[in-house]
């Protein structure tokens, strides 16, 4: 590949794209609400918010400058991600909070991209942060799902067809959104019924003193509030 390609694939990535027609925004809104509602659906799209859950405490653990074991990535759409470092203190409170409100503010810092027309830029900056996960993952299904997803978003953004790319990117963007409540709204069932003592909201209150059932406020609230203001953005509202 000479200079001259290379300049213009760098201009197609963080050049600015048209806005898609707003039927279009609104017919892939509503699918991503119905795969979030709809329950053979969810099973299957709700891998792809483990993958954002399990990558926000990887980052996180990183960020915090713990030391990253690796990321399994299961069947049931479960998965772990383990780190080392001090037991308690900010970088692990931040490490473990980073899970449950990671796929929420994805999802909002997507629509940001995508009110700014930054439509390319958005799959590619997927690509690359499946890229850096798929590093991490420590297991076979973990393994081919990143895969899976990172090759469906490669696609999307290299195709010539600019519908296909939008509709892709605020599918991809509206689901985030969308699905980033329905896990909190799951862990609350799941503690009201088995007690799930090792959620994640469980070792925050562990770790600070501060109820499980307020951690799950607040991760509730975050999701609720990126789900409104990435809604605006992208309906331009």
């Amino acid at each position: 590949m000479d200079i001259s390609s290379l300049d213009d694939v760098w201009h197609r990535v963080t050049g600015v794209q048209p806005d898609p027609p707003r039927n279009l925004v609104l017919a892939v809104g509503a699918a991503a609400l119905l795969t979030v509602l709809w329950r053979p659906v969810w099973r299957i799209a709700r891998n792809t918010v483990t993958i954002a859950h399990e990558g926000g405490h990887a980052a996180v653990a990183l960020l915090c400058g713990r030391r990253l074991s690796g990321v399994r990535l299961h069947h049931d759409t479960s998965g772990v991600t383990v780190s080392y470092g001090k037991p308690r203190g900010l970088g692990m409170v931040l490490t473990v909070m980073a899970g449950y409100i990671t796929p929420s503010l994805v999802g909002l810092g997507g629509a940001w991209l995508l009110a700014a027309k930054h439509i390319t830029l958005l799959l590619w900056a997927s690509v690359l942060l499946l890229a850096l996960l798929l590093i991490s993952i420590r297991n076979f299904y973990g393994g081919l799902t990143v895969v899976l997803t990172g090759g469906a978003v490669f696609a999307a953004s290299w195709t010539d067809n600019t519908d296909v790319q939008a509709g892709f990117a605020y599918l991809m963007v509206w689901f985030l959104l969308l699905a980033g409540v329905k896990p909190v709204l799951e862990l609350g069932r799941t503690r009201a019924r088995t007690g799930a003592r090792d959620s994640d909201a469980d070792q925050l209150h562990r770790l600070t003193g501060f109820p499980a059932g307020g951690w799950l406020f607040v991760f509730a609230l975050v999701a609720l509030g990126c789900a409104v203001a990435g809604g605006r953005w992208l309906l331009h509202v």
